[in-house]
């Protein structure tokens, strides 16, 4: 059986985007999403497309235990092997911590970090061949960022694992956390993009250019690249600036936005 890219988020702008993309180079998926209906309508736009794909579903929420157990169970069940893991779920809440309900932290903590860890030990135990492992981590995770403070510190750490998991793997498989900045997907994150003016803009990039680079970047053993000219350019002025300084700036920046589209 040819081995299957997994990839998470499947029906959000982003997941969407790659499994385009991987479409498009002939890459059997098995796809993951929160809504059946959404997953089974994505499956039926691809084999219209690409009639001779393998392409699977599987509804998981993969913030809840539960639910990932039973995604592996039905990975053993159907036999499947993988080549390729694209962890593109995640939740982008942002707001000030206090307003947080207890639901929404352990939701967004569970999907951009733990269900990651999970998600990649379940891949890496079915894994066939050399893998590549592509997790999508963000530039909000190069500083802390007050008014983003778990979203920040979950992709920090999403980084920090697979840095560290790629010496672990090394000669097994290319691992990979790339750094996009914004992403123009829902409604909401455009607004907040053309809220912040001519630097929004140039920061920004469209997910069809993210999903194509990220992929580039893990097929060429790339560490932790920062996706976009501009975002690089940030980052090289920004480094030898007092991290006190910045905090500031971004507080200043984002105390005013509310992003809860989950």
């Amino acid at each position: 059986m040819t081995p299957y890219t997994l990839v998470t988020g499947a029906t959000g702008g982003l997941g969407a985007a790659f499994v385009k993309e991987l479409a498009g180079r002939g890459q059997p998926l098995y796809l993951t999403g929160r809504k059946e209906a959404r997953l089974a309508e994505l499956k039926e736009q691809l084999l219209h497309s690409h009639p001779s794909l393998p392409v699977k579903t599987a509804v998981c929420d993969l913030a809840d235990e539960s639910s990932r157990r039973a995604l592996y169970e039905r990975f053993d069940a159907e036999h499947i092997k993988f080549s390729r893991l694209v962890y593109a779920a995640g939740a982008d809440i942002q707001k000030p911590f206090e307003e947080y309900t207890e639901e929404k932290l352990t939701f967004q903590a569970r999907a951009n970090f733990e269900g990651a860890v999970s998600v990649a030990r379940a891949v890496l135990a079915r894994g066939e061949g050399k893998l590549e492992l592509l997790f999508i981590g963000s530039v909000s995770g190069i500083y802390p960022m007050p008014y983003f403070a778990l979203y920040s510190a979950a992709k920090k750490a999403l980084w920090q694992f697979a840095a560290a998991l790629r010496v672990e793997l090394k000669g097994r498989a290319n691992v990979t956390c790339v750094q996009p900045g914004a992403i123009p997907t829902r409604e909401d994150v455009k607004e907040n993009i053309r809220s912040q003016g001519l630097w929004g803009k140039l920061a920004a990039l469209p997910p069809e250019a993210v999903a194509r680079k990220s992929l580039d970047a893990v097929a060429r053993g790339k560490r932790s690249p920062v996706l976009g000219f501009w975002n690089k350019l940030m980052r090289i002025t920004t480094a030898l600036l007092p991290l006190s300084w910045k905090m500031m700036f971004i507080a200043k920046k984002w105390s005013k936005t509310r992003k809860d589209a989950f």
